[in-house]
């Protein structure tokens, strides 16, 4: 049977997303960190990870960026997880005064939260923070997780659909050790950095219009070894072995001070 790791206890959007990704039975492995996730599957001891790696209303997820440009993994596919936060709790919504779950879904509940002015504790997963209320068993404290969470710890559902916006995806990532052949509908993904001087991001971006590849995603994050240094992760549509998309990718690779192909996958559809 399939092995997958993902962060966070039973019931999690990683959880879920993964099932939703292999639409068949799956072994599904939770773990504490991101970085033991694909640890995990480095050590073979699961064959995927799945990474959360941006929101639609709260952004990029800062960690998985970082881990990825780390990672020997290749990310053989993606997934948009439809996230349907519920406020989950033994008391009722007159009776709770402060809520808990992790940081990304108290923002994108914040609206709900603060006309119910509550108080915040943020956690480390989802389906984790239903664990801590279901031990701590007090009526004035909740937390925000997933249907499935409730079901899970055999918890209440007080309020569904709470958060500020209902059009809320996350996108997950699937790595493992092997890699995804040619499909004719990929998405490739890349990180690099560049030299600190004048024109060095244009002439990389010049090669993508010259070779009429269309540019999806492009994001900067903190390099963490030089001061206000950035590495790029960059998506774009074309698999890494199609014969044009890899002589665009040597010419950006001659620009660069370091490039690293994260991986070729199926490009993925909102549900």
């Amino acid at each position: 049977m399939t092995s997958v790791s993902f962060q966070g206890e039973r019931g999690a959007y990683s959880e879920a997303a993964a099932k939703a990704f292999f639409n068949t039975e799956i072994n599904v492995v939770p773990l504490p960190t991101f970085a033991k996730v694909l640890e995990n599957t480095i050590q073979d001891k699961t064959e995927y990870s799945i990474l959360p790696v941006e929101n639609s209303l709260e952004g990029s997820i800062g960690e998985s960026y970082d881990l990825l440009y780390s990672t020997s993994l290749n990310a053989i596919g993606e997934i948009y997880h439809r996230i349907e936060h519920c406020l989950i709790g033994s008391g009722s919504l007159e009776e709770i005064d402060t809520v808990y779950s992790h940081p990304q879904a108290l923002g994108q509940c914040r609206n709900f939260i603060e006309k119910h002015n509550m108080k915040t504790v943020p956690s480390y997963d989802t389906a984790g923070s239903v664990k801590i209320i279901k031990e701590l068993n007090k009526k004035n404290i909740a937390c925000i997780a997933s249907k499935d969470a409730s079901k899970i710890y055999n918890m209440p559902v007080i309020s569904e659909n709470i958060a500020n916006n209902l059009n809320n995806y996350t996108r997950f990532l699937i790595l493992s050790k092997n890699n995804k052949e040619e499909t004719g509908k990929d998405k490739t993904s890349i990180i690099f950095s560049i030299k600190h001087e004048p024109g060095s991001l244009h002439r990389i971006i010049e090669k993508f219009y010259n070779y009429n590849v269309n540019l999806t995603k492009i994001e900067s994050r903190p390099t963490k070894a030089n001061t206000w240094e950035y590495n790029f992760y960059v998506d774009f549509e074309g698999h890494a072995k199609n014969p044009k998309i890899t002589e665009m990718l040597v010419k950006i690779k001659d620009e660069t001070l370091f490039m690293k192909i994260l991986g070729s996958y199926p490009s993925a559809k909102l549900n």
